[in-house]
């Protein structure tokens, strides 16, 4: 039987050795990233059997991830098993009972045989999933999901790249604020 491959998007090294090691190797092939964006790319490359996620995580958070999800027919069927050591941040943005929202929730840190009743239940879950089409409502109609997808990924990472910038402007302002505030008050000193 081949490795069914599951890839476990998570900042934390700790917690991807964790379930690797908790899962048998010859029956899963554990696939690791560290941050969200990785991790969405690796979702397109890699059509992972069932994906565990993070919900806060570095570049792009788990919600998002999540959302991207949702809004790919193909892709919101593969088992989804969502991560944290703060089951409220989840809930604040993702409603209970997850099971309506056909994913699971783990709580970090958790034993092997929680992981497999894990899998097994998105597993289930899964499976009975109604299979949704997804309707294009913009000029977009004519570009397939996967570049529609990947489209919007770009646009994210181009206004997250422009915040970053703007943030860094801020910060030298803000230096500069600083050194001219302790200058004078070293002049005052004096």
């Amino acid at each position: 039987m081949a490795a069914h491959k599951i890839l476990v998007i998570d900042d934390s090294r700790v917690i991807r050795n964790m379930v690797r090691d908790m899962l048998p190797p010859a029956n899963f092939e554990v696939l690791e990233a560290a941050d969200g964006i990785k991790g969405l790319e690796m979702i397109h490359e890699q059509k992972p059997w069932m994906i565990m996620l993070d919900f806060l995580l570095p570049k792009m958070s788990g919600f998002e991830v999540y959302e991207s999800l949702q809004q790919n027919a193909d892709l919101s069927h593969i088992p989804l098993i969502l991560m944290s050591g703060r089951k409220e941040e989840v809930t604040s943005k993702i409603g209970e009972p997850f099971e309506d929202k056909y994913l699971v929730f783990i709580e970090k840190p958790f034993e092997q045989k929680e992981l497999i009743v894990a899998i097994k239940k998105a597993m289930d879950l899964a499976k009975r999933r109604p299979r949704i089409s997804v309707i294009p409502t913009s000029p977009t109609a004519d570009v397939a999901p996967q570049e529609r997808t990947d489209g919007a990924l770009v646009k994210r990472i181009e206004v997250l790249e422009a915040k970053q910038k703007l943030l860094e402007q801020q910060m030298a302002s803000q230096q500069k604020q600083f050194q001219q505030l302790v200058d004078f008050i070293k002049k005052k000193l004096k």
